[in-house]
């Protein structure tokens, strides 16, 4: 496996990743954020390859503070053969080489199957609560209208 950073080129395939991963929603443009994530001077969008195709994608960035991972996607076929685990250990060395002295990342409350990998990495319950505003009121309604008016 090749663990590398996407190539800009690589986009199209990383969204349609993401989407096939069930981690898009309506009030976020992948797009955007990928595009925004590679040319950041703290964050960049990891590839995991195998045979010249992508099978896996990483987002790590920092603010000075706190590392974060988003976008951790491997392909259905390739789950459970070390892809997320190489990618995640690849966000960890970024974020170390990058001075972040912790790392955090987000799981949709239900997800169990996700957080139970996490959790067999080390990973575990910050007792925080994460909370947030959309500052475009049009991504509010998109948010709303995206979870059934729910959170």
């Amino acid at each position: 496996m090749d663990l590398r950073e996407l190539l800009a080129d690589e986009a199209d395939r990383a969204v349609a990743l993401w989407e096939e991963c069930g981690l898009t929603r309506p009030w976020n443009d992948p797009r955007a954020d990928l595009f925004r994530a590679l040319s950041g001077e703290t964050s960049t969008v990891l590839a995991a390859a195998e045979a010249g195709q992508l099978v896996g994608t990483a987002m790590v960035g920092h603010d000075g503070h706190r590392g974060w991972v988003y976008y951790l996607a491997v392909s259905p076929e390739h789950r459970r053969s070390g892809v997320g685990r190489g990618l995640m250990t690849a966000c960890e060395r970024w974020l170390n080489d990058h001075g972040a002295p912790k790392v955090q990342l987000m799981v949709r409350q239900g997800n169990t199957s996700v957080v139970a990998f996490y959790q067999a990495l080390g990973y575990t319950d910050q007792e925080t609560l994460v909370l947030g505003r959309f500052l475009d009121p049009e991504l509010e309604r998109r948010r709303r209208a995206g979870a059934g008016g729910h959170d």
